[in-house]
């Protein structure tokens, strides 16, 4: 069924790569007039029909730079983030800082910043404004090994998008959250290639990635790009706060 975000805006975040890039477009071949921005402007070549921008999400400045630019939209996607990998041991207070500025931090700029546009366009439109925070299955739905850092910063994900909705939620604006499994993406390729080094080899890593996952397989951006589209549709007009898995049955 096309045309599920037609005559919408919306903003993506992280859209070079991975889950980000299959979002964008999936949201472009939906009908969206679609502001995709990455850190590295150079990872958006080849995305078609989108809007594309640089843009560091660690910068509050160019945050708001950009939402200027953009103006009002309908749909804000945060996807950006970083995981890292060990105990509370090997997490020292630059990486924790780190994590929770790119992974938590980013998303309260950027929702800071397009916010109130997001209510004026619902308010003229008549239709509600959706937000979609991409946290994990890794936070407060389930504790993993060697993700201290990064299980901390997307259970604090869940805990913004259920404020915000609740915030917002008689005024045009839903807010929700996804919380992936383990994903096939550049960024997992590189963490599997760096773990197979201190495992014996990369084949050993995979089979550890793939080994817990109980349907025997990694998911698929577009698995997680469908989710969203669904979020940012009307179709979900009647949902907000929700933090839901696509995990491959992992946290079950």
């Amino acid at each position: 069924m096309a045309g599920r975000l037609k005559g919408k805006i919306a903003v993506v975040t992280a859209a070079g790569q991975g889950i980000g890039r299959a979002i964008a477009e999936m949201f472009v071949a939906e009908g969206a007039t679609v502001y995709a921005s990455d850190v590295d402007r150079s990872k958006l070549d080849g995305l078609a029909r989108a809007k594309k921008a640089r843009l560091n999400v660690l910068s509050t400045r160019a945050v708001e730079a950009y939402a200027t630019k953009v103006g009002e939209i309908d749909i804000l996607v945060n996807v950006a983030g970083y995981v890292h990998h060990g105990t509370v041991l090997e997490c020292d207070e630059k990486a924790w800082d780190f994590s929770f500025d790119l992974n938590v931090k980013s998303m309260h700029r950027m929702i800071h910043a397009f916010l109130p546009g997001m209510l004026k366009r619902a308010a003229e439109t008549g239709k509600s404004g959706s937000i979609v925070n991409l946290s994990s299955g890794a936070s407060s739905l389930k504790g993993a090994p060697n993700r201290y850092a990064y299980g901390a910063t997307k259970a604090a994900v869940i805990g913004l998008t259920k404020a915000v909705a609740v915030d917002f939620v008689s005024k045009g604006i839903r807010c929700n959250a996804i919380c992936p499994g383990t994903v096939r993406s550049p960024s997992w390729e590189e963490r599997v290639e760096e773990l197979g080094k201190s495992m014996g080899g990369k084949q050993k890593a995979l089979d550890m990635f793939v080994g817990r996952q109980p349907m025997g397989r990694v998911g698929e951006p577009a698995e997680i790009a469908a989710l969203a589209t669904y979020f940012a549709s009307d179709e979900s007009a009647f949902t907000t706060g929700t933090a839901i898995p696509i995990d491959g049955g992992w946290i079950i």
